[in-house]
């Protein structure tokens, strides 16, 4: 009986050791992967200046477990996914401005790397820009372009305007709240908080900057945290996205005035909506009129095809575009562009000739001389006689945009003035 005994306890034993020895590789992997993870982690904080105890913020980690959620339903990694071939030029640009790559989320959180990304406030693009910040970092914006949306010089400017507030505030959390609420409005916080230490900042009974940049801070953290999380990947369907700093990325070439996206995409035997998402700068699918040469972009892996079939053909049509005033019609533009009023039917695909105030019509002309001549001279001084109807007339350009541009609300106009007449 007591052999019997002993013999039962020295078969549990060696069950149990036998399964320790099972399941000691997984915990010693387990382990691994969480040191391996929250060694990347503390770089990322790192990376903004952040003390490492931000890792234990509740409301971040909130935002961060709620995304990990989302990401689940894959509307994270889609949004990633969809920037697959141009998130490596954007890590680009930020690296030769020295800017962490981590400043990529804050993109993110902006536009959810959309390029057509409009806000009510009128910001713009993948960096949500407003217009007069855009310009003032020479992001050109007309009837034509949209720069806010160009994937290379938007990210420039964002680069340098980061760059700016870095060298402002000192520490990257502040360059990113910055960029959300504006220098000055932090500024202030910082002197009423007698501090920039982010958890001071970040005070929810104290308010020292708006709810909004509060949350904004812990969201580019939260994304950037998911974003680096090979592990998550590894679990989704979108693995390849951990490959996607050497897998695709977009070429720059240099098109003439008024060639076509249609024309260029079919040389390159690529669906032209592809190579719209590139080029959502452009408002139509044309090069502007007034640039002899403007950049666009294409696949890297295209560049080889476009050097190589790629030939400036005669531009038939060179594009103006006309926004409708009181008083227009098909038959005056016609003439005002040298071209015949079916041709704008056909052009816009206007089923009638009724047409809308501040309607915008393409206007195809065939003389491209003329087109040069008509953005040549950019200015006009006001001579006695001259009415808005007759400088337009005399220049070929719409009463509309000659108000729109001098900011002129009635119909008046003075001798001497000076007049802009084209952007």
């Amino acid at each position: 009986m007591i052999e019997y005994y002993l013999l039962k306890i020295t078969h549990k034993d060696l069950l149990l050791k036998y399964l320790l020895l099972l399941i000691t590789p997984f915990i010693l992997l387990a382990n691994l992967r969480y040191e391996s993870n929250h060694t990347n982690e503390l770089k990322i904080l790192e990376s903004f200046d952040i003390e490492a105890s931000f890792l234990n913020d509740p409301i971040m980690n909130e935002v961060k477990n709620n995304r990990i959620s989302i990401a689940k339903s894959q509307q994270f990694f889609s949004a990633m996914n969809n920037a697959y071939i141009f998130i490596p030029a954007i890590k680009s640009i930020l690296n030769e401005n020295n800017i962490p790559q981590e400043f990529l989320y804050l993109a993110m959180a902006e536009s959810n790397f959309k390029t057509k990304a409009y806000s009510s406030k009128k910001a713009s693009g993948l960096w949500q820009f407003m217009p007069l910040t855009g310009k003032h970092y020479n992001l050109k914006i007309d009837d034509y372009v949209d720069e806010r949306r160009d994937l290379i010089k938007a990210t420039i400017a964002a680069s340098q305007y980061l760059s700016e507030l870095h060298e402002r505030f000192g520490k990257w959390y502040l360059a990113a709240i910055a960029y959300n609420c504006g220098g000055g409005r932090l500024s202030k916080a910082i002197e009423e908080a007698g501090s920039d230490k982010l958890s001071v900042l970040l005070d929810e009974d104290k308010k020292y900057i708006p709810r909004e940049s509060r949350h904004y801070i812990r969201k580019i953290v939260a994304l950037s945290l998911i974003g680096n999380d090979e592990q998550l990947m590894l679990k989704s369907e979108y693995e390849h996205l951990l490959n996607r700093a050497n897998a695709y990325s977009i070429a720059t070439v240099s098109l003439s005035s008024g060639e076509s996206l249609k024309r260029v995409a079919k040389i390159l035997n690529m669906p032209l909506e592809d190579l719209k998402k590139l080029n959502r700068h452009l408002k139509y699918d044309f090069v502007p009129p007034y640039a002899k040469k403007y950049d666009v972009y294409i696949p890297y892996i295209k560049l080889a095809e476009f050097k190589q079939n790629y030939f400036e053909a005669p531009i038939k049509n060179i594009y103006q575009v006309h926004i409708v005033s009181n008083g227009d019609n098909l038959s005056y533009i016609g003439q005002l562009y040298g071209v015949s009023y079916k041709m704008i039917m056909d052009f816009n695909n206007l089923k009638n000739s009724r047409l809308k105030l501040k309607q915008k019509l393409i206007i195809p002309s065939h003389n491209q001389a003329k087109m040069k001549k008509l953005h040549k001279k950019s200015h006009y001084i006001v001579k006695r006689g001259d009415s808005l109807g007759s400088i337009a007339l005399a220049h070929k350009v719409s009463v509309k945009n000659i108000k729109s541009y001098n900011h002129i609300n009635g119909s008046m106009i003075k001798i001497g003035d000076k007049l802009k007449l084209y952007e």
